[in-house]
């Protein structure tokens, strides 16, 4: 790792992108280098109040904006990039969540046809206090109101796709994208496959606190400025994201339907195992099905996201991840601060 330098983007509101490739850059960032991010939220910024309907104010397809792509030097096809969250910092005091129509869980969509209306479109603002650590639901038919722990995540990052693809930032797949697990959060190191030259990291749509499956598919959206760490992992090829914390290993599955990006987080998670332990493979899938855990991340983006996570403390004697970059990086964070 070269050092400690650090890169600060803020990007201009014409500045957004809202694919995965297609982009130019709009820095260079070298492994070992910071870098400090300003994201907006999934709504632009344009959602500020229960008058400010997201159909009334929004304009497809410009949703779900993510700042970059950033260009990491000697990233190449068959690498793995590391990108440590350091922090995850919300910008405003307060945060915003909504129905629509014909989008969540719960209601009918083009996929999932029914003849039911659609839901009313709602918008609901929630205070963020980042000295109590809290954001506070309220009812917007009734009294009740509750704080509830904040725990900001980053929503949407990813790598360009291969094959001079460009995707959407509302779809998660192989590359990252809408990955929306709550775990992608301070702490943890995300893996990624590098699909071409100089990777493309780009990151946005933060959320001060998401339940697990983003039932309404919208969480507490929030603009951040997000602090990163990143290198590259030469000739280790990663197929689908995985995540690393202190206590865990996850990979992440990205399908319709759930139980296809189920199986996709699972078989990927075996593999792991099964690498950093030396087990059988399938003394492994035994191992994955007693210990695992399953967070899903949506059910409601073009593809479903689940994890598939174990903890460290019952793999036998593992070798350590990615060549111990987690620990490498989590340093290099201690050192930031």
């Amino acid at each position: 790792m070269t050092g400690m330098e650090k890169i600060v983007y803020r990007p201009a509101r014409d500045e957004f992108a809202y694919t995965f490739g297609g982009r130019m850059p709009v820095a260079h960032v070298r492994s070992g280098e910071l870098l400090q991010v300003v994201t907006e939220d999934c709504f632009g910024g344009l959602v500020r109040g229960p008058a400010d309907l997201p159909s009334q104010v929004c304009r497809m397809p410009y949703l779900n904006p993510v700042s970059g792509p950033f260009f990491v030097e000697d990233a190449e096809p068959g690498d793995t990039l590391a990108v440590h969250v350091i922090s995850i910092e919300p910008r405003r005091d307060w945060g915003v969540s909504a129905t629509f129509p014909h989008f969540g869980a719960l209601t009918s969509t083009a996929h999932t046809a029914t003849l039911q209306p659609p839901l009313q479109e709602r918008v609901w603002v929630y205070e963020v206090d980042k000295t109590a650590g809290t954001v506070r639901y309220r009812a917007t038919a009734g009294d009740h109101s509750v704080d509830l722990p904040l725990e900001p995540m980053i929503g949407t990052i990813g790598v360009a796709p291969g094959g001079f693809e460009a995707r959407s930032t509302i779809v998660p797949d192989t590359h990252g994208g809408n990955i929306d697990t709550p775990h992608l959060r301070a702490g943890a190191t995300l893996y990624l496959g590098v699909n071409m030259h100089g990777a493309m990291l780009a990151l946005g749509d933060g959320h001060a606190r998401q339940g697990e499956g983003e039932a309404c598919g919208v969480g507490v959206e929030i603009a951040t400025t997000t602090t990163l760490a990143v290198e590259v992992i030469k000739g280790v090829p990663t197929v689908w994201p995985r995540l690393e914390t202190d206590h865990a290993i996850m990979s992440i599955g990205a399908a319709r339907p759930l139980e296809d990006a189920y199986r996709i987080a699972h078989r990927d998670l075996v593999a792991w195992t099964a690498a950093l332990t030396g087990l059988d493979e399938l003394d492994a899938y035994q191992l994955v099905s007693q210990a695992a855990r399953a967070p899903i991340g949506n059910v409601c983006n073009p593809n479903y996201t689940i994890a598939a996570a174990v903890d460290k403390q019952f793999l036998p004697s593992p070798t350590t991840p990615y060549r111990g970059i987690h620990d490498r990086l989590r340093q290099l964070a201690t050192d930031h601060r």
